[in-house]
């Protein structure tokens, strides 16, 4: 495979056999994040599950302690004093039957989450196969279908992520920018493979983790040592 020159020189700056230690490996990625623009750093974790059991899922939601750099856009799909208090916590739109019509006639998304009440489900599952396939519908395991939608709406604006694993048995999830430095991105970090290590699933045999690591939007991943995980 042919690299560009600055991905190339990347690639010869670490040994990319070996697995670092968490704030080595971080090191190394934000060394390599030479894009003009703050990119973000990924956290890719692979698991010893079998994604096609379902007692084997592994899914969560984790305020991230520096968050995420990522300032999100949140609808509300809510009535009422709901409405009311999900627009005093910082909510960017909310509506209810209106809303969904937005996006059903206009192919409107101009949101990163949605967070909805229990008995908004009704109205917000007529558009389930727009939402679905943009990972958009909101789920009570993530924390989007709720009647404290002033809570969850804070969380999200805090730097709330949710990991879960994909088809292939890996987690990918954001950890912070460029710009947050060594410190902020390995505190990120942590608490983020301390929630995956928690929620190891019960079914789970063998190895759990099987591999972890790191890279930036436009730089080469980077191996961390899983060992005292």
């Amino acid at each position: 495979m042919k690299y560009g020159k600055k991905y190339a020189d990347s690639l010869k700056s670490y040994d990319r056999s070996k697995a670092y230690e968490a704030n080595e490996a971080i090191g190394h990625v934000l060394e390599n994040a030479k894009a003009k623009f703050d990119e973000t750093i990924e956290l890719h974790v692979r698991l010893g599950v079998d994604p096609r059991q379902a007692d084997q899922q592994v899914r969560g939601v984790i305020v991230l302690p520096n968050g995420t750099g990522k300032t999100k856009k949140v609808l509300v799909i809510a009535k009422g004093e709901r409405a009311d208090a999900a627009q005093a916590a910082g909510a960017d739109f909310v509506g209810a039957e209106e809303m969904v019509q937005k996006i059903q006639t206009e192919n409107w998304f101009g949101f990163d989450t949605m967070i909805t009440t229990p008995d908004m489900m009704g109205v917000v599952g007529r558009i389930g196969r727009l939402l679905g396939p943009k990972g958009l519908m909101p789920n009570p395991k993530s924390g989007t279908v709720t009647m404290d939608v002033a809570r969850a709406v804070q969380e999200v604006k805090a730097g709330k992520v949710e990991y879960r694993l994909d088809k292939t048995a890996i987690i990918h999830c954001p950890i912070g920018k460029k710009s947050f430095g060594v410190e902020k991105i390995a505190e990120n970090f942590n608490a983020l493979m301390d929630a995956i290590v928690k929620a190891k699933p019960a079914a789970a045999k063998g190895q759990y983790i099987k591999s972890v690591t790191l890279a930036s939007t436009m730089g080469p991943g980077v191996k961390v040592s899983y060992t005292k995980l």
